[in-house]
C-alpha cells in the first residue's frame, strides 16, 4: 500500500471517528431532552437499580440516562476526546470496547452499590475508554499508542481517582467497573 492510500484511509478513519463520537454524544443529549420533556421518565426507566434482578437488563440503558444537564455536560467533556481517540482504532474495536466497558460498569454498579439505589450516566464509559487508551500501548507495544497512553495519563490521570469512594451521589462503583472493562478490553 502506498503513502497516498494510507493517507486516504487515515483521513477516512478520522472522519468516521469524529462522526461516530458526535452521534453517540448527540444521542445522549437527545435522551436528556426527552427526559426533561417527560418529567424524568427516562431516568426512572433507564436507571440501574442495584440488587434488583429484574433490573439487570438496565446495564445496557443506564449509561444513556443522566441526572440533569450538569451530569451530562461533565460526561460530554470527556466522552468527546476519548471517544474520538478510541474511534481511530476503527468502528469494530470501538464498539467492542464500549460494550465490554458498559457491561462491566453496569455489573459493578449493580453489585457494589447499596441495594435498591439507582445509578445512571455515561461516566463508566468515560473511565473505560480512558483506561483502555492508557493501557493498550503496553500490550500493542506500538510507540504511538504508548505515547498517547502516557500523554492521557499525564493530562487526565487525576480522573482515575474517581474509582475510589468519594463524593456522595457519585457512582464510584460504575467508574471502577468501567475502568476494569477498559483494562480487560486492552
Amino acid at each position: 500500500m502506498d503513502l497516498r492510500e494510507r493517507t486516504r484511509q487515515a483521513g477516512g478513519r478520522v472522519g468516521s471517528s469524529a462522526v461516530d463520537t458526535a452521534f453517540f454524544v448527540a444521542l445522549l443529549w437527545v435522551v436528556e431532552i426527552i427526559d426533561v420533556i417527560t418529567r424524568h421518565a427516562v431516568d426512572r426507566f433507564a436507571s440501574l437499580r442495584a440488587w434488583e434482578f429484574t433490573d439487570l437488563p438496565s446495564i445496557f440503558t443506564f449509561s444513556f440516562a443522566h441526572y440533569g444537564w450538569a451530569h451530562l455536560i461533565g460526561n460530554t467533556a470527556l466522552l468527546l476526546p476519548f471517544g474520538f481517540l478510541l474511534g481511530l482504532s476503527g468502528r469494530r474495536v470501538a464498539v467492542q470496547v464500549s460494550l465490554l466497558v458498559m457491561v462491566c460498569s453496569g455489573l459493578a454498579a449493580w453489585a457494589l452499590t447499596p441495594p435498591h439505589s439507582a445509578t445512571a450516566g455515561a461516566s463508566g464509559i468515560v473511565f473505560g475508554w480512558l483506561t483502555y487508551l492508557i493501557v493498550r500501548g503496553a500490550w500493542s507495544k506500538r510507540w504511538t499508542e504508548v505515547a498517547l497512553g502516557l500523554a492521557l495519563l499525564a493530562m487526565f490521570g487525576y480522573v482515575l481517582w474517581g474509582v475510589l469512594p468519594g463524593a456522595q451521589g457519585v457512582s464510584w462503583q460504575g467508574h471502577l467497573g468501567g475502568a476494569a472493562g477498559g483494562l480487560l478490553s486492552a
